[in-house]
């Protein structure tokens, strides 16, 4: 490559000339004067001459000369534009004139070929869009990457977008390659940075099952743009025909969260449907409604009781969980020290054996601990087992005997969700009645819904009857639960806890911490205690009743899955000869509504798994997804749907992000330009100076040739001297 232009340069500062000077002018008049004194002789002032001329040489290396040749680009540089196509882009919220129009209405005339003519000559221009709709997201991240390592003469970037990324990395991360390449980014902003006037209905939260002749709050979750409070009504229909409605005041730019009650009646699969109507100032009603499929089943739930003594509170629990039809309870009345357990309808007389006890799906543990007659110590091994890896429900229930204060040496010490008073293991006892204090977390638990409202729950928890006694627990775990507090006792951590959960492994725990419960029957009966204890067991048993067959159970969590969502799916599998399966391979096939299969193999939990497998799978479609499940070791196949929630990524409505497309801009060293004005955009872009030349410098003073010339010169110097005589 020929270079364009040759020239010698210097780069010298004020000082370094200052002293090459001075010691040019002290050198030639030293050879002058020693010139002189020889008499004038004609070697000896060739010499001499020689002297001034290294020191010139000398004051020449300080001045720093360099041979620079300069270069001609042979490429072109590149201009990139960039332009959103994502659902977003179909917001209509840009003004032009009287009439709103769609933001990728704007975007046409800055993606014309004629627009970008008069840069062609000085570089080539390619228009990309980018994120179509088929992708349901906005990847900024990819679209800017993509381009600088497709483009490598990149000479800046064009960026029409409204900033609504909602896939991918963030931004910030490309705009830091393309700062550190020098590619300054031009960022167009399309759409309004307020949000249209919008009602979305954002969550409908169907359980998987639901249980026939139960009643069944469904959460949902309503966004408001709107400028004022809005009275509308809800309908839920289902295809089982029953239609229902509710009325709700729907604030003002804000959220509202509530939940609509349904009872199954017949046992079935039935598809739900929440509908909010069209308000008058509303933009998109596509986005008000949301359906989801729902099992209804007859449930039928083994529980199992173990207590020391019949107290009261174990024969009002008996009694309210027999008079259930979902549930089939039997009891293990130890009765310690008489020699003999309890017997009668739904009495067992010895502990279950370990395939037995797989088949209960909530333990209620009563005053019960490990001295002579109660529970071993392999026995308290498979109660955590059966949490753990089963996805059972554990129920602890203290006694005044202080029984469970021997559990503290235990596995169950894990489970347990409260720290024992070791000082005072038989509790506390008062002959004042105390009351329960829902706390924030009991408000809105299933669990303490005693009525079908907040309010009206929180008033019955308040005039319940009172307790006489409560448990040593000082404070609850970390990781654990507070539902309900003692309303006057407290110590050093705060009031004392009395309903308290957590979970454990795959399965879940509660902490009563009374004896009491029975006395809400006072003045209304059963139907407070009852209700609750109910909700127990059907909270603790949801889970692992998801999907079951002979020898599988399938459970999966989050319950209610979104698209995105990492989901964990467990198994618990049987061997043929019934015990729990250690090892083997348990294989998932999954079958998208788009037809697509994938495989997810689950492995054991762990070495001391008691028949749990576990994998994961993250779904990216929404709808039902047909799950098989199969192990040859168990000789057992299971099918079951699990439906994935999913709402699209790309909203129409949002306001624009124009935040993003500025920190883009200002990171980069671009600016931020007007999509209403093409022209201008294009004289920006043709006010970017043309490529800088390329040079290639020599750097003479530091030459090991110059340093030789100077090295020769002293030495015919010295050399000159010797043959003069000059000493």
């Amino acid at each position: 490559m020929q270079p364009t232009t040759s020239q010698l340069v210097f780069n010298p500062t004020p000082e370094a000339f200052a002293i090459g000077v001075a010691f040019v002018v002290a050198v030639a008049g030293l050879a002058f004067m020693a010139w002189r004194r020889s008499g004038w002789r004609t070697l000896i002032g060739w010499l001499e001459l020689l002297r001034v001329i290294i020191a010139v040489g000398i004051a020449i290396t300080l001045l720093q000369p360099e041979w620079l040749e300069t270069f001609k680009p042979q490429t072109r540089p590149v201009l990139a534009v960039l332009a959103d196509v994502s659902g977003s882009m179909s917001t209509k919220d840009v003004i032009r004139g009287q009439e709103a129009i769609a933001r990728e209405e704007l975007v046409k005339p800055l993606i014309d070929e004629k627009l970008w003519a008069k840069l062609k000559e000085r570089m080539d221009v390619v228009i990309e869009p980018f994120s179509p709709a088929t992708t349901d997201g906005t990847d900024i991240h990819a679209a800017l990457l993509g381009v600088l390592e497709k483009q490598p003469n990149l000479k800046s970037v064009v960026l029409i977008s409204d900033g609504d990324w909602n896939l991918g990395q963030p931004p910030s991360q490309a705009a830091t390659r393309l700062r550190m390449r020098e590619v300054p980014v031009f960022a167009v902003p399309v759409g309004s940075e307020t949000r249209l006037p919008d009602v979305e209905l954002s969550s409908f939260d169907v359980p998987t099952f639901a249980v026939a002749g139960k009643p069944l709050r469904i959460p949902f979750v309503i966004d408001s743009s709107l400028p004022r409070d809005e009275v509308v009504v809800l309908e839920m229909k289902s295809t089982s025909g029953e239609i229902l409605t509710k009325e709700v005041t729907l604030p003002a730019m804000s959220r509202y969260q509530d939940a609509i009650a349904w009872k199954p009646e017949k046992p079935g699969e039935v598809k739900l449907t929440l509908t909010i109507p069209k308000t008058p100032n509303e933009r998109y009603p596509e986005n008000n409604t949301q359906e989801a499929p729902l099992s209804v089943r007859k449930e039928q739930l083994k529980v199992l009781v173990i207590e020391s003594f019949p107290r009261w509170e174990y024969r009002y629990l008996r009694n309210a969980l027999e008079r259930d039809p979902g549930v089939e309870v039997n009891c293990l009345l130890l009765h310690p020290g008489l020699g003999k357990m309890g017997a009668g309808r739904g009495y067992i007389d010895k502990f279950p054996k370990d395939e037995e006890l797989t088949k209960f799906d909530v333990i209620f543990l009563g005053d019960v601990g490990t001295q002579k007659g109660q529970l071993t110590g392999e026995q308290c091994t498979a109660l955590q087992k059966l949490v753990r890896d089963q996805a059972g429900g554990l129920v602890f229930m203290p006694g005044f005997h202080g029984f469970q204060a021997s559990l503290q040496e235990t596995p169950l010490a894990d489970l347990l969700p409260v720290i024992w008073d070791a000082a005072q293991p038989r509790g506390w006892g008062s002959s004042a009645p105390g009351k329960f204090a829902l706390t924030e977390a009991g408000m809105r638990s299933l669990l303490t819904k005693l009525e079908d409202t907040d309010e009206a729950s929180a008033r019955v928890w308040s005039t319940l009857p009172g307790f006489q006694w409560y448990a040593p627990a000082l404070r609850a775990k970390a990781g654990s639960e507070v539902l309900a507090i003692h309303g006057s006792e407290s110590n050093q951590y705060g009031r004392v806890p009395l309903i308290v959960t957590k979970t454990y492994g795959a399965g879940k725990i509660l902490f009563m911490g009374t004896d009491g419960a029975w006395r809400w029957r006072k003045g209304v009966e059963d139907k407070y205690h009852y209700r609750f204890w109910g909700q127990v067991v059907r909270w603790m048993a949801y889970q692992r009743n998801m999907s079951s067959g002979d020898k599988m159970r399938l459970f999966y969590s989050p319950d209610r899955p979104r698209t995105g969502d990492v989901l964990t799916l467990n198994a618990n599998v049987m061997s043929v000869t019934g015990e729990p399966l250690r090892e083997g391979a348990v294989i998932a096939q999954i079958a998208a509504p788009s037809g697509k299969v994938s495989s997810v193999r689950l492995l054991p939990a762990g070495e001391e798994a008691w028949g749990l497998f576990n994998g994961t799978f993250t779904p990216n479609e929404p709808g039902e997804h047909v799950v098989e499940l199969s192990c040859a070791e168990a000789g057992s196949r299971l099918e079951t749907k699990i439906s994935i929630q999913g709402t699209s990524r790309e909203k129409r409505g949002q306001p624009a992000r124009i935040d993003v497309l500025k920190e883009i801009a200002q990171f980069t060293k671009g600016s931020v330009l007007d999509a209403t004005k093409p022209q201008s955009i294009v004289d920006a872009i043709a006010a970017i100076p043309e490529a800088a030349f390329q040079e290639r410098r020599l750097p003479l003073w530091a030459h090991p040739a110059w340093a030789g010339l100077l090295v020769v010169l002293m030495g015919v110097f010295w050399v000159g001297r010797k043959a003069a005589g000059a000493f």
